[in-house]
């Protein structure tokens, strides 16, 4: 922004040294269709955890469909505790908050809806071969396109979640060693050519996230199940299951349940897995 003052018939340009976030929320809302007003977005340059605040902000009582996006996160969380930094134009970062009537035990297997959400909106721009891991990675050719988070909380008679997206429009120029992270970088940029219009994109997963988020409340995971087993990258592969680092089990991956547990066919059955890391290994 730039301010204009007058001082002895002389104009004097102040420049507002605050960067505006790539995100205008008002733009954003004239794309979101039937889902305008669902949700109540915030645009932050930069922040630690789009999370971090949004929960803070739901503990202040702050109304499900808040979302926060951000260009810059600097202290991103995901599973198990990892940490990443996004930077402004190569990725889309950003958390929403939902209200569910049920409670936290009915919600088992949101992070699975929404990863459908994302490869949904994905899809809607014309790309292929996007797929989705258990319980909370989008893959693009073996290859990490996105991540998902989703932190739940009980309230009287329901539950919030708050879920954090994070999507990488383009590859970093810097990615680090890579420590502690078990798939290679992938980016939209390489589906798509050109890359979607950062607010048409957003606009389109937060459309798919109310959508998902409805057949959700109504039906839970098993409402969408066929639709991410269709979209599973690892069905019918041979897999580990490991929790904190240690084997668990291994066996053939049969997908997922209808309450989202993951499904692996060792030799004593099919076993139900409700939680852990899972990487793939050739046997």
């Amino acid at each position: 922004m730039t301010i204009i003052a007058a001082f002895n018939s002389d104009a004097i340009a102040v420049h507002d040294p605050s960067p505006k976030p790539l995100i205008d929320p008002v733009r954003l809302q004239a794309l979101l269709g039937e889902a305008r007003g669902r949700f109540d977005i915030d645009s932050l340059p930069e922040c630690a955890s789009t999370s971090t605040v949004l929960l803070g902000r739901a503990a202040q009582g702050a109304p499900g469909g808040s979302v926060i996006v951000t260009d810059r996160q600097t202290a991103g969380r995901g599973s198990r505790g990892r940490c990443w930094l996004a930077s402004p134009e190569a990725s889309l970062t950003f958390s929403v908050l939902w209200r569910f009537n049920n409670g936290v035990g009915r919600l088992a297997g949101l992070s699975l809806a929404v990863g459908v959400a994302v490869v949904h909106a994905l899809e809607a721009f014309g790309a292929k071969g996007v797929q989705l891991k258990w319980p909370n990675d989008i893959l693009y050719d073996n290859a990490k396109l996105g991540g998902i988070l989703v932190e739940l909380q009980s309230e009287a008679h329901s539950a919030l979640a708050v879920v954090g997206i994070g999507l990488n429009l383009s590859m970093p120029e810097t990615i680090g060693d890579g420590a502690g992270f078990a798939l290679p970088p992938a980016a939209v940029d390489r589906i798509l050519t050109p890359v979607p219009e950062r607010h048409a994109l957003f606009a389109q997963i937060l459309i798919e996230l109310a959508s998902k988020f409805d057949r959700f409340s109504n039906g839970g995971f098993a409402e969408l199940r066929d639709q991410w087993q269709a979209r599973h990258a690892w069905q019918g592969r041979s897999v580990r299951l490991l929790r904190d680092g240690l084997l668990e089990k291994e066996g053939i991956c049969r997908g997922a349940d209808a309450d989202g547990a993951l499904l692996v066919q060792t030799a004593s059955g099919v076993e139900r897995c409700l939680s852990g890391d899972l990487s793939l290994r050739v046997q």
